[in-house]
């Protein structure tokens, strides 16, 4: 392994539980452990995964004009929203294109902390303090924080109860201030799996005796340690886009499927101006899902091209995310289409590495919890 990769504080760990540990944005990860990707995205969907999440970007907005900072720089209703509120978001460039998709949690009117993805920390912060000119601190406390999520079905029991029973009332989207396992947590209700779940950030020399107590309480339940693998599959089946991927400075809000996260009335932050044009008038492009039978063994991978051969030039859209769909059968992905061909049910074509596969346009997400 080179030494320049950074380590999370549950490197370690992760060595002793057999992790496969590969480049992921100059941080040195684990893709997955000795199970293997398909029984860790399964432990999710049935029990309990546990995911080291240490490399995402953390920071604190402070200061009285905080609340005209957030409004400025965030589509969503986020400066509005009342305090311990959870708020997923996106940041826009003047044109409309995505600087990041993030989570801001509202501590009161003049603090919010925010999680960034971890490849966009330096931009995004850089972007905050750029257009906030200076109406707020924003504090980088990326070094310090460590972030462990805990998703499946299993997880809010699991975890309230090494909470002393604090924790089982938080709602979606709502966050508190707790003390897991006797580490001292901001505990969220939020995740990136498609299950229900939690997100806890703590200091980082407290990391690996939060991660100790969690997965000793996960494995008696079927819980596993999971790696980037089946964070990416459990991802994709819930239809949760990836910056990078599936969002970029190209492609808007609205292009992307995300208008219910983009909030027009009475606002005007970075970018509105281009989104409110595109809810009135439509778009040309739309982010879609969609299936391959599993009869036809092919998956499409990131940057595979949809094709229709009755046009010239052929490409039409692009896949932007691919996979298996572990608990869905055959592979699904997501792709930028023209508008004339987003509706649920229509047939596309994808050329695979030169062999063209037939997939179908899916509405709404590929897995939904029951």
């Amino acid at each position: 392994m080179s030494t320049d990769r950074r380590k999370t504080p549950l490197w370690d760990v992760h060595k002793q539980l057999g992790a496969r540990l590969i480049d992921f944005g100059g941080w040195d990860m684990p893709v997955q452990y000795t199970a293997g990707t398909i029984k860790e995205h399964k432990a999710v969907r049935e029990a309990v995964g546990l995911f080291d999440v240490s490399h995402m970007g953390e920071a604190y907005l402070r200061g009285p004009r905080v609340r005209e900072a957030v409004e400025q720089l965030t589509t969503n209703n986020v400066a509005a929203a009342p305090a311990g509120k959870a708020v997923y978001t996106l940041l826009c460039r003047p044109s409309g294109g995505i600087v990041d998709d993030c989570i801001f949690y509202k501590r009161s009117d003049d603090e919010f902390f925010v999680i960034v993805n971890a490849s966009n920390t330096t931009k995004d912060l850089e972007w905050f303090r750029e257009q906030t000119r200076g109406l707020c601190d924003v504090v980088d406390v990326s070094d310090e924080t460590s972030l462990v999520a805990v998703q499946g079905p299993k997880a809010i029991a699991m975890v309230d109860k090494l909470a002393g029973g604090t924790l089982g009332a938080l709602t979606s989207f709502t966050f508190a201030d707790a003390t897991v396992a006797g580490v001292r947590c901001v505990a969220a209700r939020t995740g990136y799996t498609g299950e229900d779940g939690f997100e806890l950030a703590c200091a980082n020399a407290d990391a690996p005796k939060l991660w100790t107590a969690l997965l000793e309480a996960a494995t008696p339940l079927g819980g596993l340690p999971v790696g980037l693998g089946a964070r990416d599959t459990l991802r994709l089946e819930a239809k949760l886009p990836l910056y990078g991927n599936d969002l970029d400075d190209d492609h808007t809000p609205i292009e992307a499927g995300l208008g219910w996260a983009v909030k027009l009335d009475n606002r005007d932050f970075i970018g509105a101006s281009v989104l409110r044009a595109q809810k009135a008038n439509g778009v040309t492009r739309q982010l879609v899902g969609f299936k391959i039978d599993e009869s036809v063994r092919a998956f499409a991978r990131h940057g595979y091209p949809v094709v229709d051969r009755n046009v010239t030039p052929p490409v039409i859209g692009t896949v932007t995310s691919g996979g298996p769909g572990i608990c869905v059968g055959g592979a699904i992905g997501l792709a930028y289409v023209p508008v004339a061909r987003a509706a649920a049910g229509t047939p596309l074509t994808i050329d695979c590495r030169g062999k063209d596969v037939p997939a179908t346009v899916v509405s709404g997400k590929f897995y939904k919890r029951s």
